[in-house]
């Protein structure tokens, strides 16, 4: 079944598809790269599964180092834009993918695909987890239960204290406020942005804002909010920690978050040859646990518990969950984050 937004996004990533940069000739073969491969996200538990499931065996296999370093807007940008960078690959968002496929290079045959986006997606798209932005809590902040619905986020008076959302990008704060204020599932996209930002406004007095997701834990654990707007695995690193947190799944916003290989990598051979390891169901199973992010491949499911599975985004039985248009999303790019820069700073 094709999830993560992949039917919104199959006309328009089909058109920018068709003239992207086509994978290197040369073989992807671990036992014939070389070098180093620049790997950019934004760090923290993440990164360290990243490193510790996939990165360690590719490079005792390989010889090849993969050097993981902070993702910088910047040269994300400007290397989507077709533009030299220092990135071999780099972390986006679907919405990303539509719009600047012409400057990524496709997948070798060599790489296995996502069997969980539209085909012309997982064309450009390695390591793929499957991310659900979600709202979470301590356990013991709300002892009588806590919120479940966009709505009760907004409630303060029911829940009160701080939340911690955003402070850089939108994120789904956007669609967050419209299902808050009573748009159904059905109706989300496209998105009223206008309506959006008068209900981001109610709320902004109780808002504390983040601008690295590592902080939501501190946030969260030192008091500091008494409930998040964040991707799912920030909950996961505090419940690892020792920490009782709730996750509430009900129209958590979910999308694929994907990695990219630029057109202007200096590696692109290493880079696919550690692809191929990064579609490994087994080791995308482990890495799933250790994160609760979820796999890009429905065989990973395989090596996972019943109670692994539930913590995941894209769990089957997680149907309350609503998957990102990234179509909308990519015709509104311009207009959400200028909005949302607005609004912070109004």
């Amino acid at each position: 079944m094709l999830v993560g937004g992949a039917l919104a996004v199959v006309a328009l990533a089909t058109t920018a598809c068709a003239s992207g940069e086509t994978a290197p000739t040369s073989s992807n073969d671990p036992a014939k790269v070389s070098g180093q491969i620049v790997w950019a996200d934004y760090g923290g538990p993440t990164n360290e599964a990243f490193q510790e499931v996939f990165f360690a065996p590719f490079t005792e296999e390989t010889g090849v180092e993969v050097v993981a370093t902070t993702l910088a807007a910047s040269v994300q940008y400007q290397m989507l834009e077709g533009e030299e960078g220092d990135y071999d690959t780099m972390m986006t968002g679907m919405a990303e993918v539509v719009l600047y496929s012409d400057n990524l290079v496709a997948l070798p045959e060599s790489v296995p695909r996502s069997d969980q986006l539209s085909p012309d997606v997982a064309e450009y798209t390695i390591a793929t987890p499957i991310i659900g932005y979600a709202q979470g809590y301590l356990a013991s902040t709300f002892p009588d239960g806590g919120p479940q619905t966009w709505a009760d986020f907004w409630d303060t008076e029911t829940y009160p204290g701080k939340r911690a959302v955003p402070g850089e990008y939108s994120d789904f704060m956007f669609e967050a406020a419209l299902l808050a204020d009573g748009v159904a599932p059905d109706d989300l996209y496209p998105l009223d942005l206008d309506r959006a930002t008068a209900k981001l406004d109610e709320l902004k007095p109780d808002m504390v804002f983040y601008t690295e997701y590592p902080q939501v834990q501190q946030l969260l654990s030192a008091g500091g909010a008494s409930i998040a707007f964040s991707p799912n695995g920030q909950f996961a690193a505090l419940k690892n920690a020792g920490l009782d947190v709730t996750v509430s799944w009900d129209q958590a916003l979910v999308e694929a978050n994907p990695f990219v290989v630029p057109s202007s990598a200096k590696n692109p051979s290493a880079t696919f040859a550690l692809a191929e390891f990064l579609a490994d169901p087994e080791l995308q199973a482990e890495f799933s646990r250790r994160t609760n992010y979820g796999p890009s491949s429905s065989a990973a499911f395989e090596y996972l518990s019943d109670d692994e599975i539930a913590a995941l985004p894209n769990a089957p039985e997680h149907t309350e969950i609503i998957w990102a248009d990234a179509d909308n999303r990519a015709e509104l790019y311009d207009e959400m984050n200028d909005r949302y820069t607005e609004w912070l700073t109004s």
